[in-house]
């Protein structure tokens, strides 16, 4: 019998099987963002701030060395970075630009999850990771988020990486990584990327891109959305839906393009050639798998690379604690995928 499904549609699964550090972090990090997530859209910040633990960037680096250093993109927008980079390399490196979940409205770079989990990118991929901290909604709404992530882009390859970042790195392989609503954000981010004809001159070259259970929607509810509901830590339908409320713009459903990129409520987006290989990281306990299968089948559709890892235990944010066996994985099934999409000349 399927663990999930329980033999009938829409059965209720049993919960999942959690250790119990993970299961008192996430119990914290919701209770938060219930006590956050205010009735008329807005978010109470200084709240959120006593849960979020923030963790600054070090100069000197860690026991496995890795050092971080901030760096200003746009100081009228405070649209700044985290670039976590090795001691040392033999070799230029591949550059991630990752960036955050928080369903839009949460998190920062410094956030000590963040932080750790790039800590972890950067060590265990052998990559540059340089961490987006773009604008939050509902203050910011779309598309502040995906104008953030273009223009990071862009600063990489006017001004390259601050001088703390002692190794080289080769930034014809960047690779755009994006969880949750991140996940949403690098999805239009390499749709606005690869439709702007780059300057011929930019070294940015996006060699690919992961969305690690990505933020999409719509109006209707999906079997897993119902399935899911109440069962599933972390994301459900009402936080789902105040997330939608705060990032679109004012007025909209989540049938907005923004949300609805695969194409039962609407056309499916304008994909340029130059649209980077894509791999989509679905988990059995996400109430947001059925959208992500969906993404990954039009970009099917559309004859662009995709390739669909699927974790059937696997809860939203899983990524994001390294204690579950399935984080390890996730880890070495991204290093593959960014080893057979390097250009060729640098493979």
């Amino acid at each position: 019998m399927d663990p999930l499904t329980g033999g009938a549609k829409h059965r209720r699964p049993a919960p999942p099987a959690l250790p119990w550090t993970v299961r008192l972090q996430l119990f914290g990090l919701v209770t938060a963002v219930d006590l956050v997530q205010r009735g008329d859209g807005t978010v109470n910040r200084f709240l959120f701030s006593l849960a979020d633990r923030q963790t600054a960037a070090r100069a000197r680096p860690d026991a496995h060395g890795v050092r971080s250093a901030d760096v200003t993109v746009d100081a009228s927008r405070r649209l700044w970075a985290r670039v976590f980079s090795p001691v040392s390399a033999e070799s230029p490196l591949p550059v991630i630009v990752y960036i955050h979940g928080g369903g839009f409205a949460l998190l920062t770079a410094a956030s000590s999850l963040l932080d750790a989990m790039c800590r972890r990118l950067c060590r265990e991929l052998g990559a540059v990771v340089v961490s987006v901290n773009y604008r939050l909604a509902p203050e910011h709404r779309c598309p502040a988020a995906y104008d953030d992530g273009v223009d990071v882009l862009r600063h990489l390859g006017t001004s390259g990486l601050p001088p703390d970042v002692a190794v080289p790195v080769d930034l014809s392989r960047c690779f755009l990584v994006g969880d949750s609503a991140g996940g949403n954000i690098a999805h239009h981010v390499a749709q606005r990327w690869t439709s702007s004809s780059p300057s011929p001159s930019s070294p940015i070259r996006l060699a690919g891109v992961v969305l690690l259970q990505p933020f999409f929607g719509g109006e209707e509810r999906t079997e897993a959305e119902e399935r899911l509901d109440s069962v599933a830590p972390v994301v459900n339908m009402g936080r789902a839906d105040w997330s939608w409320r705060a990032f679109l713009p004012e007025g909209a459903d989540r049938n907005h393009p923004a949300a609805h990129v695969t194409g039962e409520a609407g056309p499916e987006p304008e994909l340029p050639e130059e649209f980077p290989p894509a791999m989509v990281v679905v988990g059995g306990y996400d109430p947001l798998q059925d959208w992500q299968r969906r993404y990954a089948g039009m970009l099917m559709r559309k004859g662009k690379p995709v390739q669909v890892v699927e974790f059937p235990e696997a809860i939203h944010a899983f990524y994001a604690f390294p204690e579950l066996a399935d984080s390890g994985k996730l880890v070495k099934e991204m290093k593959t995928f960014m080893e057979s999409n390097a250009p060729k000349s640098n493979a």
